[in-house]
């Protein structure tokens, strides 16, 4: 892992300047290969140019606006933009008017629509852990990364307020492993991966083990202490080693991540409680909606009985 305080350094210069706190999220660069190819146009320029004068980025800092392209509302053109600070990378939307005058980051909302609703319908929750009564009347989905630290916040933020919601939260983990980042998360996500194929409930205490032990492994002992959890946790060791060599549990591991970026995740961790997006590790935040769900569920009953 790089060291922690230029991590943090990046980070933070990227969340002043052009994202949402990095400090809620771990955030994989999204190539933008077109713009590396082709030659920007002059309002790509006019874009680039603003951000370095307005956040003070030298010729050192990589900042590459990428193709403008129509949204999903009229005037309003969208591109990506990614910044490089060293070995770390940063992507986000940004949206900009046609005349070329605003330029403005957030998330366009048709309220035509319901966003939880499109968001369960593509969420893929079979075939993967879970954690709770399958009829709880709130389902929290976890997009994460074993080796992510604000994952491992999460994990300790679930592991103190779940107790307090028995019968009425279920979790289901989905891997999302952040491999430009963090380079032996998918050796723990195939090693999660494999403890749910042998023993489902085997899995929740891998989990457990891998984020309390998070700061002691590496990429060069990942495998032996997936290993040794795998005893911990009680699965047949032989299997286990047979499962981390193949390939169909790095498949699976690829279809989860694939279905998070269906559902445009680019950041760990991220939830879906009943289909509400949220990212971070925000205990409060959590607690506000699995409550709002629950008020929302008890009225729904009271509604029924009348």
């Amino acid at each position: 892992m790089r060291p922690f305080v230029k991590i943090a350094r990046v980070n933070a210069i990227l969340a002043a300047a052009l994202f949402v706190s990095t400090a809620a999220a771990q955030q994989p660069n999204a190539a933008t290969a077109s713009a590396t190819t082709v030659a920007p146009t002059q309002a790509q320029k006019n874009i680039e140019a603003y951000l370095r004068n307005l956040y003070a980025f030298g010729p050192d800092v990589k900042l590459i606006v990428g193709p403008l392209k129509e949204s999903a509302v009229q005037g309003i053109l969208e591109t990506n933009i990614d910044v490089t600070i060293g070995e770390n990378k940063e992507n986000a939307k940004f949206y900009v008017s046609k005349d070329g005058k605003f330029l403005f980051r957030g998330e366009l909302s048709d309220m035509t629509k319901d966003p939880l609703a499109e968001n369960l319908a593509q969420i893929r929750i079979t075939d993967a852990p879970a954690l709770g009564d399958p009829n709880a009347p709130v389902t929290i989905v976890e997009y994460s990364d074993f080796e992510c630290p604000i994952c491992r916040n999460l994990h300790d933020a679930l592991r103190s307020i779940l107790p307090n919601y028995p019968g009425k939260v279920r979790v289901i983990f989905k891997d999302f492993p952040i491999e430009q980042l963090h380079p032996w998360a998918r050796t723990a996500a195939i090693a999660g991966r494999c403890a749910y194929q042998q023993k489902p409930e085997a899995f929740w205490r891998l989990y457990d083990l891998i984020y309390d032990n998070q700061e002691v492994i590496s990429a060069a002992n990942a495998w032996t202490k997936m290993t040794d959890y795998s005893a911990k946790v009680g699965l047949d060791g032989d299997a286990f080693k047979s499962c981390m060599a193949s390939p169909e549990a790095g498949a699976a591991v690829n279809a989860s991540h694939a279905n998070g970026e269906k559902l445009e995740v680019n950041s760990t961790p991220t939830l879906f409680v009943n289909g509400r997006r949220m990212v971070g590790a925000d205990a409060n935040l959590i607690q506000q909606y699995i409550n709002y769900e629950l008020a929302k569920a008890g009225a729904s009953k009271s509604a029924e009985k009348r």
